[in-house]
């Protein structure tokens, strides 16, 4: 119980960021986006929407695929997802 806990609290920080949120916004609607397109549309520096992407990949609510030398990130498989995140998702 306590790990599903730490589990929860891990996940919903990841989620409490308006940054964060607005790029989930985006990948609901268009997949396998690099980062340079993200951090266009959120209007942030490539390093801040790289660190943003890094939590909420570490947090398995996103996936990264290198291609060269660009990264290119989409949310993870609905199947993979917990239901806070699925809630939150379909919230965006």
């Amino acid at each position: 119980m306590e790990k599903d806990l730490i589990e929860l609290e891990r996940l919903t920080k990841a989620l409490a960021n308006r940054r964060r949120l607005a790029i989930l916004r985006y990948l609901k609607k268009y997949t396998g986006v690099s980062v340079t397109e993200i951090a266009e549309e959120i209007k942030l520096s490539l390093k801040a929407t790289s660190k943003h992407l890094g939590i909420l990949a570490a947090s398995d609510i996103l996936e990264k695929d290198q291609r060269g030398l660009q990264m290119f990130y989409h949310i993870s498989n609905n199947q993979r997802q917990r239901p806070v995140v699925k809630h939150i998702l379909s919230l965006l």
